[in-house]
């Protein structure tokens, strides 16, 4: 037999009890001679087994439902519980993924903004070509110290080893072939025009126009350079 149905005889006999006492108490009462203590001692000594066959079947059924029946409920209550559970797991894991977003975004952003007034501040603090007294001429040491004053220190060696592929640091480099023109080899060669009117001889004003150049359409002479390498141009 079932641990269900064991129990549920248990509780069959224990209600059978309650329905014998009932029974033995109405045929008491219909029989003279009985008081009501009799009847409750004959009440206390029923069995089920002293029920009709009928009546047992009944009692028994009874008895399995309501066992049934509190072992649904347990089930919900155990399944609801479960749920919430569930559902306060899933809803903590979410807010901790959007919160790690969010520090990663901000600590992104921090990082952005500390590399761009890092960059800001060291253009800011190089020099013009205004700066410098025009010369008829100039050496190659002495146009790399210009450079060196008007570039970025951490993006010079970037500028530097594009100057060195493109025209080896001659201010007056010339392409036959295309036309492009100075340190940079602007081509076509006018367009340093936009930084001094005496582009052709000043090397200060190549590296002003390179400069921006390379900070215009790379973001810097280490993108440039970067692109560079990539295709030997720029």
């Amino acid at each position: 037999m079932s641990r269900i149905s064991v129990r549920g005889f248990a509780v069959a006999s224990a209600t059978a009890v309650t329905t014998v006492g009932a029974v033995v108490g109405v045929a008491a009462g219909n029989q003279p001679g009985l008081d009501g203590s009799n009847t409750q001692a004959t009440a206390a000594d029923a069995t089920i087994a002293d029920l009709p066959a009928g009546q047992q079947a009944q009692v028994q059924t009874a008895s399995l439902t309501q066992q049934a029946d509190a072992q649904s409920t347990q089930a919900d209550a155990a399944a609801l519980k479960s749920a919430q559970e569930s559902a306060r797991k899933a809803a903590a894991q979410t807010a901790k993924e959007k919160k790690d977003a969010a520090d990663e975004a901000k600590a992104k952003a921090a990082a952005e903004a500390r590399e761009k007034k890092k960059l800001e501040a060291s253009r800011s603090a190089a020099r013009d070509a205004s700066d410098f007294v025009a010369k008829g001429s100039y050496t190659v040491a002495e146009t790399q110290a210009i450079a060196r004053q008007m570039v970025p220190a951490d993006q010079f060696q970037c500028f530097s080893n594009i100057v060195n592929h493109e025209s080896t640091w001659n201010y007056r480099a010339t392409n036959a072939s295309s036309g492009a023109y100075g340190l940079v080899q602007a081509l076509p060669a006018s367009k340093m025009a936009s930084a001094g009117a005496d582009w052709q001889t000043n090397p200060a004003t190549q590296i002003k126009w390179g400069l921006n150049y390379m900070n215009g359409k790379y973001g810097s002479p280490c993108g440039a350079w970067s692109f560079w390498q990539a295709n030997s141009w720029y």
